[in-house]
């Protein structure tokens, strides 16, 4: 297209000319790029479309400046990274390119995830990048680990697998064992994830909309603060729960 052929013309313009853009390197654009993939996440949860597109420009310019620094050094080019998930699209969908028969989308990610692991000849779970953030690790590993067919049957054994782990953790606490407590913390936090994706809950949009109620209450609450000029600090607990039950109105 014209508009991609642009962009590869400017970027090899900045790469030639620009003092900063001839500096970068795979390892310094790295956080750059983890920064431009929030934004863009921050964007879709807003449902702000223009910002959703401006941020999409923003990874597309990272995936074609990789490409660049890689063609520099003879390892590969954008066309190489295009064709790559060219090839890979069509071998991991048989049911579309071959005479393979799938009737569900559970089939299709099982059939993928057993694909992916082919492809790799290592455990499903090797591609699950360790650099994720913990949340999002453990919603990938239970993804993948229900793909293979490793999952529960139904909500209820899921749910009483919470509450066994809730009462290995109150059984730590009772002994102040912090190390076996953080243990039990975490499998309390993993179950409950595995619970949420059960139910077709994405476990880290929910907690982000809990962050996003609570700052919200919380600015409510400094407001009354300082219209009262008295210090959140210095409120009973009654007079806290009274304002966090005001600002849950707004």
């Amino acid at each position: 297209m014209p508009s991609f052929n642009r962009l590869l013309e400017i970027m090899n313009r900045l790469r030639n000319e620009c003092p900063w853009d001839k500096e970068q390197t795979m390892e310094s654009l790295r956080h750059l790029t983890i920064e431009e993939t929030y934004e863009l996440s921050e964007a879709i949860l807003s449902n702000e479309i223009d910002e959703i597109k401006n941020e999409l420009g923003d990874l597309l310019l990272h995936i074609v400046f990789y490409s660049k620094i890689a063609s520099e050094k003879k390892y590969f080019n954008i066309n190489d990274v295009i064709n790559g998930i060219c090839d890979k699209l069509i071998h991991r969908h048989p049911h579309i390119y071959k005479d393979i028969k799938i009737d569900s989308i559970k089939e299709v990610k099982e059939n993928w995830e057993i694909i992916k692991k082919n492809e790799h000849n290592k455990g499903a779970l090797s591609g699950v990048p360790k650099s994720l953030p913990s949340l999002i690790k453990a919603m990938r590993i239970q993804e993948k680990a229900s793909g293979m067919g490793f999952k529960w049957d139904n909500n209820a054994d899921i749910l009483d697998k919470v509450i066994e782990e809730i009462s290995e953790f109150k059984l730590e606490l009772s002994k102040s064992n912090l190390d076996l407590m953080e243990e039990e913390f975490g499998d309390i936090l993993f179950s409950l994830i595995n619970y949420a994706s059960y139910n077709k809950i994405n476990p880290a949009k929910a907690l982000e909309k809990t962050n996003s109620k609570f700052i919200n209450r919380f600015n409510y609450l400094e407001k009354i603060a300082d219209k009262l000029e008295k210090p959140i600090s210095e409120m009973t607990s009654s007079e806290l729960k009274k304002h966090w039950n005001d600002a849950k109105v707004f």
